[in-house]
């Protein structure tokens, strides 16, 4: 099995905790080959863990670096399309956390560059390679008739379950005057999708591409793609929002809180059947995904819960992504795919407009 030797851009949260050690423990797969990270203490410490000596504070030098065949870019979503560009112009496969950026202008560049240089550019969406959510998938096809769908997402800020779990290095020697033009390069992006809006609403279409793009985009392969946003309404971190289907409505809510828990699911009911799957943090990992079958046969109502197994999404998808790369596979999670979200977010926010109050 040959190795497919790895840039990563971005030395964050969840390169240290999920990403870093999953390509490590994919060896005969992958290969750490070179690392990019705006912080130079952050960088050293990183490139001495994992032994790799190609370092840089420049992610387009990194995509320069000619013997990689794949760059993951996992930094900040403000600087997504630039490093994604950059890699494509250097013929690097690419795989993109979430969100791939924050307007569909940006997505159609990444789209015309892939397709000129015929490389591959995969999303990380990694709750749709769950082996409980493909199995899910199935299992909706299933189903005769939907009569409601539930999408929740209530969760802890991100710090609680990772200050009790993990030690992820942060250094304080990025420069201002970086911070704050990564704060102005991120109004200036958002502004392209959805105009000058209020700050309580480029707060909340942040938070949809940010956690509510897993969500969503989950969402969209169950049950397809819904016909309109109905209504939506949003406070604080918190956000509800109902979509019209054919022949029925699904409502999706979403919140962060101080709470230590994670509480991430979608259900889907029919008239004698539900399937629900049921996620939690990813930042502990193997924590298990599980689908919940709940049915009436006759008299006899069932109950089942399904855990495929241990093994957490990101490795199923760094394995998916292997497989893309290797055999020349169309990775489900494209940037086609991603688009589709970023019109829902349009949608919502479309929606959200029409209650918005200027106090």
């Amino acid at each position: 099995m040959s190795k497919i030797k790895v840039g990563v851009i971005g030395l964050g949260e969840v390169g240290q905790i999920i990403h870093l050690p999953i390509l490590k423990n994919l060896s005969d797969q992958f290969e750490i080959a070179a690392l990019c990270d705006i912080s130079e203490q952050l960088l050293q410490v990183i490139g001495e863990k994992y032994q790799v000596e190609h370092l840089y504070t420049d992610a387009e030098e990194l995509t320069q670096q000619k013997d990689l065949e794949l760059v993951m870019v996992l930094n900040s979503d403000e600087y997504h399309t630039d490093c994604v560009l950059s890699a494509i112009k250097n013929k690097k496969h690419v795989f993109v956390e979430k969100p791939v950026c924050l307007n569909l202008e940006e997505t159609d560049a990444i789209i015309k560059a892939r397709d000129e240089a015929n490389v591959k550019v995969m999303v990380g969406y990694m709750r749709r390679y769950a082996p409980a959510f493909i199995q899910a998938v199935e299992e909706v096809k299933k189903l005769n008739q939907i009569q409601y769908v539930r999408v929740r997402d209530i969760i802890g800020q991100n710090h609680l379950m990772i200050d009790q779990t993990s030690h992820v290095f942060r250094f304080q020697d990025i420069p201002k005057e970086a911070i704050e033009e990564k704060a102005n390069r991120g109004r200036f992006m958002v502004k392209k999708a959805i105009g000058d809006v209020p700050d309580e609403l480029y707060n909340t279409y942040r938070l949809l591409c940010g956690l509510s793009s897993h969500d969503l985009s989950a969402m969209r392969e169950l049950i397809g793609i819904p016909k309109r946003v109905v209504s939506a309404v949003h406070w604080g971190s918190n956000i509800h929002a109902i979509f019209e289907y054919e022949g029925f409505y699904a409502a999706f809510e979403t919140g962060v809180d101080n709470q230590r828990r994670f509480d991430a699911h979608i259900e889907v009911y029919s008239q004698t059947k539900t399937v629900k799957v049921q996620y939690d943090t990813p930042y502990i990992r193997h924590l298990p995904t599980t689908l919940i079958v709940n049915e009436t046969i006759d008299e006899t109502y069932h109950e089942s819960v399904l855990r495929p197994t241990f093994k957490d999404p990101y490795t199923h998808e760094l394995e998916y992504l292997y497989d893309v790369i290797t055999k020349d596979i169309v990775p489900k999670t494209s940037i086609e795919d991603y688009q589709e979200d970023l019109r829902l977010f349009s949608q919502i926010i479309d929606a959200l407009k029409e209650n918005y109050v200027i106090t």
